[in-house]
């Protein structure tokens, strides 16, 4: 088996898959790229066992067909090194030797046999369903919400995002309990309503990769397994098991304090007195009186406090509400639109936080932040 590459081309989509790979693999066949060439087609696995991302490349130069695995961190080690030129790859099936050459070098690697490298699951067909959507709108679905998943192992369902299909849209979700997300799009639809829990590492996989692509990602999903396949990508992942909880019923509805204010002035007058909050609880106050918000902040352990007001649009009763400032900046990093709308009920009641104005009238973005209690 024998095909040429373009070492810069080759190294792109060996780094694109890389990511998953596990640094504490149960199965030594997993620190190797599966290589399968059929025809013209160069086919690349890499695999973690819970997930599996495959490229594919066009290759004009090809000899015989067949597949081995070779060591993922050699490959990408040398390739980095290699100015942008083809790179002929000999290898020999029934040993395994692999011969690298270059314009002026001769590299030899030994790989393994492709038979121990785990297998693609299948769809169930008879539990399965299906749809495609733009891979805009998968990318910020994913984007908008990955940051407010849990590292919690003791609830699993809240360290995924989730995701639900109706006739009318695409909802994105995820949550930690002290933070919500909730991202839709009416201009991507399914014609069955279905959902599923896409977990943290797949949708970080794909956040890297769909940049890279354009058109539209055909999604197949079963109770297990998901696939998601793009021009050049396939990624397969097994799912989150468990009953997603009712974010709805979390979300305040009746909030007639609105506040809106300048995104980015918010964020870094928040950076600046953040500073002097308790760093076991990272209290900050926001005060809203008339058209200003008093941003403060205090640690009477050290014996330091700070405040900054900025304007605001503000049209109500006064009112101070506490958050942690860690969750704020999250918020407001991942929000944006020029302006954004601060909904509040009461200061016991979480803080809805929204775009003033959408970017795009088929989105609709909505982060929620649980308060602290402002005299812990």
């Amino acid at each position: 088996m024998k095909f040429v590459a373009s070492s810069s081309e080759l190294l792109g989509h060996l780094q694109a898959i890389s990511k998953v790979i596990s640094s504490k693999n149960t199965l030594p066949i997993l620190d190797n790229f599966l290589f399968n060439l059929s025809g013209n087609e160069l086919e690349i696995t890499a695999s973690d066992l819970e997930s599996t991302l495959i490229t594919r490349m066009t290759l004009e130069n090809t000899d015989g067909d067949g597949s081995i695995a070779l060591p993922a961190r050699i490959l990408l080690d040398t390739l980095k090194e290699f100015s942008a030129q083809p790179l002929t790859f000999d290898i020999n099936l029934s040993t395994l030797a692999t011969v690298i050459v270059s314009e002026n070098g001769k590299f030899n690697i030994m790989g393994q046999n492709s038979i121990d490298f785990p297998a693609l699951p299948a769809i169930k067909k008879e539990r399965a369903f299906a749809f495609n959507i733009n891979s805009d709108v998968m990318l910020a679905g994913i984007a908008k919400t990955l940051f407010a998943t849990a590292a919690d192992e003791l609830r699993p369902v809240m360290g995924g995002i989730f995701i639900a299909t109706t006739a009318d849209m695409v909802t994105f979700v995820a949550s930690d309990a002290h933070k919500l997300v909730r991202y839709q799009r009416t201009d991507a639809s399914a014609e069955n309503a279905a959902s599923f829990i896409l977990s943290k590492k797949p949708a970080s996989l794909l956040k890297n990769i769909l940049p890279r692509e354009d058109g539209t990602v055909n999604v197949e999903v079963d109770d297990k397994n998901a696939f998601f396949t793009l021009s050049t990508y396939k990624v397969v992942c097994r799912l989150v098991e468990g009953t997603y909880p009712n974010y709805n019923s979390v979300i305040p509805k009746n909030n007639p304090r609105k506040v809106t204010v300048d995104r980015a002035e918010l964020y870094n007058t928040l950076k600046r007195v953040a500073v002097f909050s308790n760093q076991a609880s990272n209290l900050i106050k926001l005060k809203v009186t008339g058209n200003q918000i008093t941003v403060s902040a205090q640690d009477i352990d050290f014996s330091i406090s700070a405040y900054e007001r900025i304007k605001c649009q503000y049209d109500g009763e006064d009112i101070e509400i506490g958050f942690k400032s860690s969750f704020l900046l999250d918020i407001l990093s991942n929000l944006s639109s020029t302006d954004v709308m601060v909904e509040l009920a009461d200061p016991t009641k979480a803080g809805l936080f929204l775009p003033a104005i959408a970017e795009n009238e088929s989105e609709d973005l909505l982060m929620l932040l649980m308060p602290m209690m402002i005299n812990a």
